[in-house]
């Protein structure tokens, strides 16, 4: 692409103190120094591998590949929190792709939306009702299931999520303005791809 998304950001600022970040190991390492591989899986020049040596189990790409995606997850995380504090100041973090889930496809089951972020029935209900008490979601029982609730967002809820992610995408618009459109619809094909293939 036309672009360095990183430019003027300071990536050794953002790095977390502690070891919590899943996808950090060698992408954590690597942040420093180009796509230099770390000390012992180097590889002599012209990628030849001597005799009675294993091949390095990550060449190149699939290490600078690690290396943008726990930059890019990191700063999505802290994203995340900021946008879900647009909506309210006391909305959890997790609780904000709840509401986008709902802006974007309406009213569902309590169980569809636990299975979609990943979670259980005592986190999902705790999380809805959380969620009810700030007035940005109403629960009904679903007519088909009495065993089921239905969840929705308020009219509020809507207002709040909607203008939010409207001025998240305009702050997109933005900052990568100087992007051919085509790269902007390539990157998201991408990115879908890369999230159906990590969500299997």
């Amino acid at each position: 692409m036309g672009a360095d998304v990183h430019k003027g950001e300071d990536r050794n600022g953002d790095r977390p103190s502690g070891g919590g970040d899943r996808l950090s190991g060698d992408a954590e390492r690597l942040s420093g120094g180009g796509d230099t591989v770390p000390a012992g899986d180097a590889v002599p020049a012209g990628d030849a591998v001597p005799a009675g040596v294993d091949e390095p189990v990550a060449d190149h790409e699939y290490l600078s590949l690690e290396r943008e995606l726990t930059f890019l997850l990191r700063r999505a995380r802290a994203n995340q929190g900021e946008m879900a504090r647009e909506v309210h100041p006391d909305l959890e973090s997790a609780a904000y792709g709840l509401l986008v889930r709902l802006e974007e496809y309406g009213r569902q089951r309590a169980t569809e939306l636990a299975a979609y972020i990943g979670v259980g029935k005592a986190t999902m209900s705790r999380q809805l009702r959380a969620l009810e008490d700030l007035g940005l979601i109403a629960r009904e029982p679903d007519p088909a299931d009495g065993r089921a609730w239905l969840v929705d967002l308020t009219d509020e809820g809507r207002r709040r999520v909607t203008h939010v992610r409207e001025a998240r995408r305009a702050r997109y618009v933005t900052q990568l303005s100087h992007w051919d459109r085509r790269e902007v619809a390539e990157l998201a094909r991408l990115l879908q791809q890369l999230n159906g293939v990590i969500g299997k």
